[in-house]
């Protein structure tokens, strides 16, 4: 037996899987693969920092160092480490941390909501890259009122300057006079795709926000706050580009 690295079952039980006892059970059962292969073995050692391990079929960070952010971005800040302009940027809420961040897409000055940080970068590349269809959810005030046909067209996909669009899906939420609460779910990334989108058809924005990234949902997150994922967000995320 190799004599080098960690005992799965402390591996799994650093990473919050369960006890050691419970992860010992879960390897007895075959429910753990190793780099692709189901393990069965107890006492198996393996590298934290390089293997790849799911349980069940979901992913679970093992390495120390892997770090998966999530931040409600306030209006006017930038989807930025840096801004030539001194405007505040992402990059001021994790000036402290020595590992490299990576922010998941962006949000333009004027939009709030989630964004995502990890210093993983190919599921930071996966998640952005178009490829991968990941499907983020805003909500959107618009001026109304809303024509009938608008989530037929945004369906079918509109002609915008850089080619055509279309929304996963889109439905109303409330209505006052001409001010409209709309929820568009899209996997483009456009750079202001989905103010593009609704003005296109008549609704220009006047507020917007990004309510989820794929699993992982703003919920009552407050703004300007970064809190950490949870084990189920962030092996939900790897299922979701395949990794």
């Amino acid at each position: 037996m190799n004599d080098d690295g960690v005992r799965l079952q402390k591996v799994l039980a650093a990473a919050g899987v369960g006890s050691r006892r419970a992860c010992e059970e879960l390897i007895a059962e075959g429910r753990v693969s190793v780099d692709g292969e189901v393990v069965q073995e107890q006492g198996r050692r393996v590298d934290p920092e390089t293997v790849v391990v799911h349980v069940d079929g979901m992913r679970v960070t093992t390495a120390a160092n892997r770090l998966y952010l999530a931040l409600n971005k306030p209006k006017g800040m930038v989807s930025a480490m840096s801004d030539p302009e001194g405007r505040p940027t992402v990059g001021d809420l994790v000036a402290d941390r020595k590992d490299r961040l990576f922010h998941v897409g962006r949000l333009d000055a004027d939009t709030e909501g989630l964004l995502l940080l990890t210093n993983d970068g190919e599921l930071a590349h996966r998640l952005s890259h178009p490829s991968f269809k990941v499907p983020k959810t805003y909500l959107a005030q618009v001026i109304g009122p809303i024509q009938r046909d608008v989530g037929k067209r945004l369906r079918a996909g509109v002609l915008l300057e850089d080619g055509p669009v279309k929304v996963d899906s889109f439905r109303l939420i409330d209505s006052a006079a001409n001010k409209v609460l709309v929820e568009v779910v899209l996997h483009e990334g456009r750079k202001h795709v989905v103010r593009r989108l609704l003005a296109e058809v008549g609704h220009p924005v006047q507020s917007l926000v990004r309510t989820a990234v794929g699993p992982v949902q703003l919920g009552s997150h407050r703004s300007g706050k970064l809190r950490s994922l949870t084990p189920q967000e962030i092996a939900a995320l790897h299922a979701l580009v395949g990794l």
